[in-house]
């Protein structure tokens, strides 16, 4: 891709990126475990706000406040829930730890509680929501509506410059890879089909001695991690984390592109993602208004139509051709009486 695409597309695609290491965790925790993650944009967004908050203090200097609290944080000193942030170990932590702690606690009291299907879709719409809200309310701490912007530095680098440009997207490129490969070996493995076990039937699974409620919490807090780290690489490729990048509307395009190119397939979904972020940027420039729709009416077809999703067409292809009628291909049995049985067969005799 760098031997390709300019600096400005590269940066393009390394966002895309981003939303297909978001996919990754879908397609494990939704795929493979049917759990309808509607909220991801919750855990991506406390990934990248861990790492803009770092990233804005790195910039601003040691012992001076960064430059949106400069004009509306009012008291002139550092919030204490920002101070361990200077630190870029904690933040690095922080990053996947702070999503995958959220999601365990949430996950513990939802499936302790047997909450699933529609209801876990609803709640975690609902916590996208209370999230923005917090995040718009703090204006003098978390910049509003506007979120933190301008960040300029990655841990020494300077973003502006192509080279460091392109170092940021062969990160992301490497995190996506590995991060593939991780939630491959999970899928095959005996948790992977434990997990399609609950999925299909929650009951027997319980039956036979499992607890699906852990099952589950394992598969919804692993895919809040891949959100959170995401999310923190989304910042240096973007410049900005805002809460208009963490709303139900960017939760539900991250399904919408798992879905599209197949929720059950790491690929299909990774593939997904980029496709629907591609076409987002492309056709949102001529058709603003209307592309909120076409991406609503891109999950009803799919969801209805195909919920494999793009990777499960070539199979849907084959099945229905082998349930097409074929002509034989040699003639059938003559006509007529069915031929006497040879004189040396053997005939069964009852005697009493």
């Amino acid at each position: 891709a760098p031997l390709a695409l300019t600096d400005f597309r590269l940066s393009l695609l390394a966002k895309y990126l981003c939303y297909a290491i978001v996919a990754v965790g879908i397609c494990l925790a939704w795929g493979r475990g049917g759990l309808l993650t509607l909220g991801q944009g919750v855990f991506f967004g406390l990934g990248g706000y861990a790492m803009a908050m770092h990233l804005k203090l790195a910039d601003a200097g040691p012992g001076q406040l960064p430059d949106f609290m400069q004009l509306y944080g009012g008291t002139g000193t550092l919030p204490w829930w920002w101070k361990p942030f200077e630190n870029p170990v904690f933040a690095l932590a922080a990053t996947v730890l702070l999503p995958m702690a959220v999601a365990a606690l949430l996950g513990f009291l939802i499936f302790r509680r047997r909450v699933r299907g529609a209801y876990f879709a609803i709640l975690s719409q609902a916590l996208a929501v209370a999230m923005v809200i917090l995040l718009v309310g703090q204006q003098g701490t978390t910049g509003g509506t506007n979120g933190l912007t301008d960040i300029r530095g990655f841990f020494g680098y300077d973003l502006d410059d192509p080279v460091n440009q392109r170092t940021v997207y062969f990160l992301i490129a490497g995190v996506l890879l590995l991060l593939m490969a991780l939630a491959r070996q999970l899928i095959r493995s005996r948790y992977g089909e434990l997990l399609v076990a609950v999925r299909d039937s929650e009951e027997r699974v319980r039956f036979l001695g499992y607890d699906p409620a852990t099952v589950k919490l394992v598969a919804y807090v692993t895919a809040a991690g891949m959100a959170g780290l995401a999310g923190a690489l989304f910042v240096p490729a973007v410049g900005i984390i805002s809460p208009a990048l963490i709303g139900i509307v960017p939760s539900i395009q991250f399904v919408i592109g798992a879905a599209l190119g197949g929720r059950a397939s790491l690929v299909g979904s990774v593939l997904g993602a980029i496709a629907v972020a591609w076409a987002q940027t492309a056709l949102s420039e001529e058709f603003p208004a209307a592309w909120t729709y076409a991406q609503g009416l891109m999950f009803v077809l799919v969801i209805g139509f195909l919920p494999g999703g793009l990777a499960s067409l070539a199979g849907t292809l084959r099945r229905r051709r082998s349930r097409t009628p074929r002509a034989p291909d040699a003639p059938g049995p003559p006509e007529g009486p069915p031929a006497a049985a040879p004189a040396s067969a053997p005939r069964l005799e009852v005697t009493p």
